[in-house]
């Protein structure tokens, strides 16, 4: 299945930073996928969303800065949406939908199409023999078809397509199925093709589903508290229940009880899941070394992998190929399973920088696992300037005394980007006359990292560091960068610090932070209490979290 990533985000989601990086982008290159080298430097340079798919990776679909859509390649089972069932190697506008912000895409193996947009409208064409588009018929989709039945006033925010079957999971956590369902794919109880979305329940029933992904023939989703569900074909153990019989309605995935999933992504008949710990795990086929366990022999319960590397920010999958990927907090990036014919038994370590260029490179076919969002850095601006002179003594005018250390700066940015500093060198303050100032409330990395967000947007910090600087922030009325220091802050939260973070988004009134790390004190409640950070808090703290995890049910047995 596939999302957007945010620009941002781009260090390939979700394309992706490391948990310590905001924001500093390592751009993607769509010319290593074969179909792109056809396009002009000028087609390329007005990319803002690419995805490479299709049996033998032939069709594209990109979308541009200005919102239009634009698909090219052989156009199997009209793939390409364009009204007929020509090839085309030059890109075709698909006007109906123009202007349409893109938030996530997926595709089948017939090929069929699923596109949804901000707005929540959900879009299908291609392949249509199982009524996989969700229309009602098994009619052919030569073009894009809103798909509405049982989706009205529901908006849709993620899709997903396995090889004949569709699944969408709308605002409000609802998971909707339709399409082949000869393996119970489709989680409606019954093995009978479901013509059009139909509300996945069962056990999911009162449940708030964060993600879905779609393996060849069966379905998972992810639950908002981190449980991860099952349903469709399992021959292979790829729904990780401990057996290999189908199930026709979700099941949990009881191997994983006490672990919270952040993301799930499911091959072709193996499926992967990342914790909230930056711990990984794999179950289901395992032919071509595609679990990455060391051989080849399924498994039908999930099992760690990569235990002993650091901690794993993103995974990678897709259900067209046998081929993994998991990209570190570091960034480094590693591959398993299917590369290029070859069966990599072992996650091995790559030069990429993102997971993306695994499949662009090595995958069979050379499809895209996800919907890629690309940045272009081919000059600099106005951004990239300044980001070029921050602590840049040559053009500074200014210098700030941290801990002995010198850091310069210019007061024009200052003034422009903070309130602070506006207030501050006005004619009345001291320091409005002084080339040096000094600091000494907070440390060296805490003031620089704060000064060079002001040049960049950006922040670069370990968690532990980000709750100084989340103090200044909130010092200083800074907002946006109170968001990033606690985005930081839960990408980096661990069973030891868990605690520590919870008192520091108490004390600088970080709501959402402390929501955060109150849930994930509560999902490893036992561990937690053992740790250091836990017996030193102030004692009318610990009442508090007691009572309120007591509220919550953390007690029962």
């Amino acid at each position: 299945c596939f999302y957007v990533m945010p620009l941002t985000c781009l260090g390939m989601n979700p394309v992706s930073p490391t948990p310590r990086s905001i924001s500093s982008i390592a751009m993607v290159d769509v010319s290593k996928w074969p179909l792109f080298t056809l396009m002009s430097a000028q087609e390329i340079a007005s990319i803002r969303q690419a995805c490479v798919f299709g049996t033998s990776a032939n069709e594209a679909i990109y979308i541009t800065h200005d919102d239009e859509v634009y698909v090219f390649g052989l156009n199997c089972s009209n793939c390409l949406g364009t009204g007929d069932s020509q090839s085309t190697i030059v890109p075709k506008k698909l006007d109906c939908l123009s202007g349409k912000k893109v938030v996530s895409l997926s595709y089948g193996s017939g090929p069929h199409v699923l596109l949804a947009t901000d707005e929540g409208e959900l879009f299908a064409w291609g392949h249509n023999g199982y009524s996989q588009l969700g229309n009602g018929t098994t009619n052919q989709g030569v073009s894009p078809v809103l798909v509405s039945t049982n989706l009205q006033n529901k908006r849709v925010i993620e899709v997903a397509c396995g090889s004949h079957h569709s699944l969408a999971l709308s605002h409000d956590g609802e998971v909707f199925a339709w399409g082949y369902n000869n393996c119970g794919q489709v989680g409606s109880g019954s093995t009978a093709n479901q013509p059009t979305p139909r509300k996945v329940s069962n056990c999911l029933q009162n449940k708030a589903v964060v993600s879905i992904a779609c393996g060849q023939t069966s379905s998972m989703a992810v639950s908002d508290n981190g449980e991860v569900y099952g349903w469709g074909y399992n021959g292979n153990g790829q729904l990780g229940l401990g057996n290999n019989g189908n199930q026709l309605t979700p099941c949990r995935l009881a191997a994983l009880q006490g672990l919270c999933v952040l993301q799930i992504a499911s091959g072709y008949a193996h499926s992967l899941a990342l914790t909230d710990e930056g711990l990984l795990y794999a179950w289901g086929a395992n032919t071509y070394g595609q679990l990455g366990t060391g051989n080849k022999s399924n498994q039908m319960s999930p099992v760690q992998v990569m235990a002993e590397k650091e901690r794993i920010v993103e995974i990678a999958a897709c259900h067209s190929t046998h081929t993994s990927a998991a990209k570190t907090q570091s960034g480094q990036v590693y591959m398993w399973g299917q590369c290029r014919g070859q069966s990599i038994v072992l996650p091995h370590l790559t030069h990429f920088s993102c997971t993306d260029d695994v499949f662009a490179c090595f995958a069979t076919p050379s499809v895209m696992w996800r919907l890629l969002s690309v940045e272009h850095d081919d000059f600099l601006t106005v951004a990239q300037s300044l980001k070029k002179e921050f602590d840049s003594p040559e053009t500074s005018d200014l210098k700030f005394s941290v801990d002995g250390k010198f850091i310069h700066v210019h007061k024009a940015v200052l003034k422009i980007r903070c309130e602070h500093f506006r207030s501050m060198f006005q004619s009345h303050w001291n320091e409005d006359m002084k080339e040096v100032i000094e600091i000494d409330q907070f440390s060296y990395p805490v003031y620089r990292s704060f000064l060079e967000f002001l040049y960049t947007d950006t922040v670069d910090l370990p968690p532990e560091d980000a709750i100084g600087l989340l103090d200044l922030a909130t010092s200083y009325c800074e907002n946006r960068l109170k968001r990033l220091c606690q985005h930081i802050i839960k990408r980096g939260i661990t069973v030891e610090n868990a605690f520590s973070l919870l008192s520091a988004a108490v004390r600088y009134d970080a709501e959402d932070l402390e929501e955060f790390c109150f849930k994930f004190c509560v999902n490893h409640l036992t561990e937690v209490t053992q740790t250091a950070a836990f017996w030193q808090i102030d004692g009318n703290m610990l009442k508090e979290f007691i009572c309120r995890a007591s509220r919550c049910g953390a007690f029962k047995n």
